[in-house]
Parts: structure tokens; sequence; C-alpha cells
């Protein structure tokens, strides 16, 4: 879906860990690695859109690490997962548009992933691989995929 706000918009991402590697794709527009995620729809929440768009962008099913809990509430009160990562950065090189992202890990229970989806590379990368050159991955996300692995095989 297209931008809520015209200046800035909320997305949620999500670091896919399974035995001991992490999922990224090729996103379709910067030609860079990145984790799976997207908008935050109006009609969902961080968590909704997160899981939406793991399984939108690789097919799996995931499950995001952390606790939420739900109150018996007339207002539907809910302490949600927390992500583990909460940045800003700029979408466009022209500094016009901007997003507040919401990065959380996951556990997936496969590691059989849609391997084009709109024409978009995918591959799980072990922490070898995040940490040579070849991948000319952006600072952030190497360091997020790292602690992602390290984080979630401690669990």
């Amino acid at each position: 879906m297209g931008h809520i706000h015209e200046k800035i918009d909320f997305t949620a991402s999500v670091y896919i860990v399974f035995e001991g590697k992490v999922l990224l794709h090729m996103h379709k527009v910067h030609k860079t690695w990145l984790p799976p995620g997207g908008h935050i729809e109006l009609n969902e929440g961080p968590i909704e859109a997160a899981v939406r768009e793991a399984k939108e962008e690789t097919g799996l099913d995931v499950q995001l690490i952390g606790k939420g809990k739900t109150y018996d509430s007339p207002y539907e009160s809910q302490d949600l997962i927390l992500p583990r990562f909460l940045s800003r950065h700029f979408f466009d090189a022209g500094r016009t548009h901007e997003h507040v992202d919401l990065g959380y890990l996951a556990r997936a229970e496969s590691d059989v992933v849609r391997h084009e989806v709109e024409g978009m590379g995918i591959r799980w990368f072990s922490k070898e691989d995040l940490e040579e050159d070849a991948y000319d991955l952006l600072p952030d996300v190497r360091a997020h995929a790292l602690v992602a692995l390290s984080e979630i095989e401690e669990l």
C-alpha cells in the first residue's frame, strides 16, 4: 500500500533466523540487502505488520521474539511485543520521505522460502557471510543481523 503520510511513515522489519542463519532480501528499489519489512497499514498494528510483511516477502510463517499481553479491558488494551531495534532513516536520496522502523527478531520453522518475490533475490546469511565485505551490507543491517543471530541462538 502507499504512504500514509507524505513526509514520514511507520514501518516494521523482521530479522528472521533459522538454524544459525538470518534471512535478507534484495530490496527492489534500493538494490541492497535488507530484512523483510514494510509499511504499517492504518488497519493494523506493528506486530501484525511485521508478521504480514514476513509472510508476503518470504512465504514464511514466523514467531516474533518477545512477549505481549492482552488485558481484560473495555479498551482492548495490549502490551505489544517490543521491537529489538527502533530506527529512523530517510527512504530516498532526496531526503523527502522518512521511515520510523520497528525492527523485530523472529524465528522461522523452516528455511524454505519463495526465491523470487516481486523480482527480489532472497538469501540466508551466516555470521561469516555477514562479516564479509563481499555483500556490501549497510552498517545498520549488518549490526542488526549479527545481533539477531547472537540473541536468538542464546534463547
